[in-house]
């Protein structure tokens, strides 16, 4: 069977065969949206971290005032001060990752439903007082 690369085929000194390939549909299952699980999963990550850190710096802060009290290194202490300082920041980025997380599933659950009737009264003030004046007689029968 004739096909329209004959010439090309020919130029190039090559034979070429056309293959046909059946379309058949694939067997692909869609990725399913897992963005709440991710969420949740850093949260737990980043959670135990921030706990593991808090340990690991209360044992230091155990050991440098021990070496503070024996030798009495001005040194000792400052650096016993910043480790304090530094443990108690990541404390408090702790309480900081709770206020995100919460930020995170209000976001999440937040629909808005805002609905606005913008009514446009088209003539005099006095045909509007008389409105009015009719609107309050019916009100109060």
């Amino acid at each position: 069977m004739p096909n329209n690369y004959d010439s090309i085929d020919n130029a190039l000194n090559i034979e070429s065969d056309i293959v046909h390939v059946d379309k058949t549909p694939s067997n692909i299952t869609p990725i399913k949206n897992t963005k709440g699980d991710d969420i949740e999963k850093d949260y737990e990550y980043t959670r135990a971290n921030l706990y593991s850190l808090i340990e690991k710096g209360q044992e230091a802060i155990n050991g440098i005032m021990e070496l503070a009290g024996e030798g009495g290194s001005p040194r000792a202490y400052e650096v016993a001060g910043q480790l304090i300082k530094s443990v108690a920041d990541t404390t408090d980025k702790l309480i900081d990752l709770q206020k995100k997380l919460k930020d995170v599933e209000e976001d999440s659950k937040k629909t808005t439903n805002n609905v606005t009737n913008n009514a446009v009264f088209i003539g005099s003030t006095s045909e509007l007082q008389k409105m009015l004046k009719q609107g309050f007689l019916n009100s109060k029968e």
